[in-house]
């Protein structure tokens, strides 16, 4: 689901992998602390694999409900990229994209969860062709 990053002018103290959980704990250097559940990040991918090359060829992401993270790894001095169990690995995640995720959270999962809705489809399900 392709949304629009805005600069947030903030960067990471601490990040942590919750791994019971399945929860991405982020903590950002203006006292803001976000808890990003797995199937959250990952549907929201912002990889051309999901959002394609512009607006328009944006595949909504199904079937995740029980996807995990298994690796995260630096991206430079602004992002990480993360691995999650089906095999995803291909998105980065900017700090402004995390923090955008975090702060963000009710309003984005609810558009998720309304466009799983109108499709017919439930979280669990995988996406029929």
């Amino acid at each position: 689901m392709r949304i629009k990053i805005t600069p947030c002018r903030c960067t990471p103290t601490e990040i942590k992998l919750h791994k019971l959980s399945a929860m991405l704990e982020i903590h950002f250097d203006d006292g803001s602390i976000f808890e990003l559940p797995s199937e959250y990040l990952r549907v929201y991918t912002q990889s051309a694999e999901a959002v394609g090359h512009g607006p328009g060829q944006e595949t909504l992401q199904t079937g995740k409900q029980d996807v995990s993270i298994t690796d995260i790894r630096p991206v430079g001095n602004y992002a990480i990229a993360l691995t999650f169990s089906d095999g995803h690995n291909s998105g980065i995640y900017s700090w402004d994209l995390l923090y955008k995720l975090g702060s963000e959270f009710p309003l984005l999962w609810s558009n998720y969860l309304e466009q799983l809705s109108a499709a017919g489809i439930s979280r669990k399900s995988p996406l029929k062709n």
